[in-house]
């Protein structure tokens, strides 16, 4: 019973940090992209193919974590358990956030702007 409401939890609060981070990147990367790059198609096809990575390693992390729970016995313990996985969802996204600016920032200093 604890497991299901923990579940329930983490899976309902990791989705939604999950899709609003993912938002809110593609929609500001995008501007930052066509700075960056000058060409809209291209920077379109690259803010599209980071989201689509975000997703899928973020929901690969979900299903993971899913996959290694342990048993619940009590409601504090559900809320410890779920603070911990959120923890960990949530240092996955900014350690994906700094690599990709670290790399579009590298990329920007080696690139030729037109």
């Amino acid at each position: 019973m604890f497991n299901i409401v923990s579940y329930l939890f983490f899976l309902a609060i990791s989705s939604y940090i999950t899709i609003d981070v993912g938002r809110r990147c593609y929609n500001t990367g995008k501007t930052y992209l066509e700075y960056l790059l000058n060409d809209k198609n291209l920077c379109l096809t690259i803010n599209r193919i980071l989201l689509g990575c975000y997703y899928l390693i973020n929901l690969g992390y979900i299903a993971i974590s899913l996959s290694t729970w342990n048993k619940v016995n009590t409601m504090e313990e559900v809320f410890a358990v779920t603070a911990i996985k959120i923890g960990y969802i949530t240092l996955i996204l900014c350690f994906l956030h700094f690599t990709n600016i670290f790399a579009l920032y590298f990329l920007r200093k080696n690139l030729t702007i037109k």
